[in-house]
């Protein structure tokens, strides 16, 4: 029933009961029709307005029929945590029973496969904080229930994009409901506002939600600075890693605190991962290591910074003020922590290759491997096999990809982006090879694996997906030019690989064909200015022709030596021009901003 069109059409008139109660509402639908001077209803709507009357008029029919599921579905009276359900009205049996069955038929429809859409559509967002703001009958339970399962998944950026304004004063409200709960309350809470957070993509950037996050934070602390059992300290440091997507290390407290934060979220890491191979990681487990996983990232990130430039202003989302002892005090515990991540994906089997949360360890282990190369090496070096073969088994298609399809499709930030490809977990260990291809050792190992092949055939598929497109939609892609930087490495550093791996010759197949077309494309310059050094790189090597040149590569020369023409050009670009060394890329590359 949940999906038929008589009822869909029922949905503003119950959402319109919730906000502003069955009186309210009968009269705001009278002027409504007034106004109009239709001097009627739809079928449908007559139907709701009879029921509603007759309701109002004897209370006990809609208590005898709905009473007692109201009391077992909310369980507010047995456990005596609402306020709302024992205010005193005139009506307030027949309202408990009236919202019990609204919220029940749009929880219904909320359920069906498209029914968030048809309730985003009939204005149920509005509607539900208007209920919450005036504490109507189980707005808090119930309504807030509804209202997180529409800010969940993918819908949730269309949601905040379309009602930021209600959106936010619901989050000012929760924000300061938490501050005043009670202990135990506070840790049920902090679930709860997770789910209310603006996404990192189209954050509101405003006062009010740095007032929030702030406010939230002063609770946290010491909230985490006391003894917690696994089950109570998993919901806090999910929370803890939300407000660092939103606002970063900045309204995180002093450094002391934050140094704690990433220390427990380590230890959390360590007890969750350094398990007998063969235990089950239960699905609230998994959630909150996920949790731990992006402040430990965010922790990396910042150590790094710091170390690039003592001298230089901190980014707004450092820590302020932290020390260098602090700062070695904290890669000390982020190395523990990523050995007991490395630990986990050996015993992963490729079986599990499909699973949402080896993804997940699989991407933090490379946010790590992206920045720091010294520390674990030999255990780094021994893990390159799982590391380059679950990035293959994605690439080209062997794995089971449904779970992480639709996970992708859950989780990720934008719709547009929620496709998966296959192409992603190459992406975020993109820098870490960009490394690794520049050390003899590691290197080795690489070329066991067949690695450059790996990155032949990404490149490959990136530009099969590239090339039809246009404008926008031709954005820079750094994946592209850190894989051309790995590549150019085994260029450098292994000649006679090159001259003898069919891949190579493949690669410049593929350059000979993209270079013509790139370099007429201004949004992808620094692309076409790694394809133009990886050719004329690989082409040094070849020994010279004695006949006449191919066609296609003279089409490659020529297009690289008008490029580079064109870039010494002093009328063109006025100033030294200055080409960086292959063997040094750059370290501190982002891997989620690659992918």
């Amino acid at each position: 029933m949940a999906c038929h069109p008589q009822l869909l059409t029922t949905i503003p008139f119950l959402l319109g009961i919730l906000a502003n109660g069955p009186v309210n509402q009968q009269k705001q639908e009278n002027q409504e029709q007034n106004q109009d001077g239709e001097g009627g209803q739809s079928p449908d709507c007559k139907v709701q307005s009879t029921e509603s009357s007759n309701a109002e008029s004897d209370p006990t029919n809609v208590a005898k029929s709905a009473g007692e599921k109201a009391k077992g579905d909310d369980g507010s009276e047995a456990n005596g945590v609402s306020t709302t359900s024992q205010e005193t009205s005139p009506s307030s049996k027949m309202d408990e029973a009236m919202a019990a069955d609204c919220y029940q038929v749009l929880t219904a429809v909320c359920a069906l496969p498209r029914g968030a859409d048809q309730l985003l559509s009939r204005g149920a967002v509005p509607a539900l904080c208007q209920a919450v703001k005036q504490n109507q009958t189980f707005s808090h339970q119930r309504g807030l229930a509804l209202l997180g399962c529409l800010l969940s998944g993918k819908t949730k950026d269309k949601v905040w994009s379309k009602h930021p304004a209600e959106l936010l004063t619901l989050l000012v409200r929760l924000s300061k409901d938490f501050c005043q709960a009670t202990d135990q309350t506070k840790l049920d809470m902090c679930a709860q506002l997770v789910m209310f957070l603006p996404p990192v993509g189209v954050a509101v950037e405003s006062e009010e939600l740095k007032g929030v996050v702030a406010r939230v934070w002063g609770i946290l602390r010491p909230m985490l600075q006391a003894k917690l059992t696994p089950r109570q300290i998993g919901p806090i440091l999910v929370l803890s890693a939300c407000l660092l997507d939103l606002h970063g290390w900045e309204l995180v407290g002093p450094p002391k605190f934050c140094c704690l934060l990433v220390n427990r979220a380590c230890v959390e890491v360590r007890m969750g991962l350094e398990e007998p191979p063969g235990n089950e990681l239960g699905p609230e487990l998994q959630h909150t290591l996920t949790g731990c996983y992006r402040i430990m990232e965010a922790a990396i990130e910042q150590a790094c910074c710091l170390g690039v430039s003592q001298a230089t202003v901190p980014p707004q989302s450092s820590i302020p003020s932290i020390s260098l002892q602090q700062t070695r005090q904290v890669l000390g515990v982020l190395e523990e922590a990523f050995s007991a991540l490395m630990y986990h994906l050996q015993q992963v089997d490729p079986s599990r290759y499909g699973d949402p949360f080896v993804f997940a360890t699989f991407r933090s282990l490379c946010s790590w491997l992206a920045e720091e190369t010294s520390c674990l090496k030999q255990e780094v070096t021994g893990l390159l096999p799982l590391l380059i073969g679950y990035s293959r088994s994605h690439l080209q298609g062997e794995s089971p990809e449904q779970g992480l399809s639709d996970w992708m499709a859950e989780m990720s930030d934008k719709e547009e982006r929620g496709a998966w490809t296959g192409k992603e977990a190459l992406r975020y260990l993109l820098p870490a090879l960009c490394h690794l291809s520049a050390e003899e050792g590691p290197r080795k190992v690489l070329l066991t694996l067949d690695t450059p092949a790996l990155l032949v055939d990404f490149l490959s598929q990136c530009w099969t997906s590239l090339k039809g497109k246009s404008g926008v939609a031709s954005a820079r892609d750094p994946s592209m030019e850190t894989a051309c930087s790995a590549l150019l490495n085994f260029t450098v550093t292994e000649p006679e690989r090159v001259r003898k791996d069919p891949c190579f010759r493949n690669l410049e197949a593929l350059l000979s064909e993209a270079l013509p077309v790139l370099v007429h494309k201004p949004r992808l310059l620094v692309l076409a200015a790694n394809y133009c050094t990886l050719a004329l790189m690989i082409g040094r090597l070849k020994s010279a022709p004695s006949g006449s040149v191919e066609a296609g590569q003279r089409r490659l020369f020529s297009t690289a030596l008008r490029f580079l023409r064109s870039a010494l050009d002093s009328s063109a670009s006025p100033g030294p021009v200055k080409v960086p060394s292959p063997l040094h890329p750059p370290r501190h590359i982002n891997p989620s901003a690659a992918a």
